[in-house]
């Protein structure tokens, strides 16, 4: 059951339509016509009927009485998929864990860092727009990062390794 717009000349109707299967087929029924559309809207009557249906809908109900939550709330999750396949692959999280074993960091610095390059590969800009940018995605462990914490994990990256005598290019 649903409500439509009629058109018949120069008016619209609002009408409470049905759709049944005959067999094969599928007709509309035309269960009431509650009224012209400018005459409804003008006296405010299309409100009042929402509100009177709503005592028999728990949900309409909550939503109408400012109870329910009607905020949806939707995070992409296919960036992150794949740059953490590919992270995890290449073993990246565990080299990185493994550089950090003697440091004492009170937040997850690995994630800092997953989030921050995964940012500045698909929406480059500083750690102030990753922080911003991070609420559309759903990146685990980022929940409890903070700003204070982007810029530590890319003070991190920055800093210069003492060069090790004897492996290739100074790593």
């Amino acid at each position: 059951m649903f409500a439509r717009v009629k058109k018949s000349g120069k008016n619209e109707y609002l009408q409470i339509v049905e759709n049944r299967r005959d067999g094969k087929k599928i007709s509309q029924r035309v269960i009431a016509t509650v009224g012209r559309m400018d005459h409804l809207q003008a006296r405010g009557d299309i409100e009042t009927l929402i509100r009177s249906l709503s005592r028999f809908s728990e949900t309409a109900l909550l939503v109408l009485s400012g109870k329910g939550d009607v905020n949806a709330v939707a995070q992409k999750i296919g960036p992150t998929l794949i740059f953490q396949r590919l992270w995890d692959e290449l073993h990246i999280g565990k080299a990185i864990t493994a550089e950090l074993k003697d440091r004492k960091f009170e937040f997850d610095m690995e994630r800092a860092i997953f989030l921050t390059v995964l940012h500045r590969l698909f929406a480059a800009g500083s750690d102030r727009s990753c922080d911003q940018w991070r609420q559309d995605y759903r990146i685990s462990g980022s929940i409890d990062l903070s700003l204070h914490h982007l810029y530590r994990a890319m003070a991190f990256l920055g800093r210069r390794y003492p060069i090790r005598r004897g492996s290739p290019r100074g790593a």
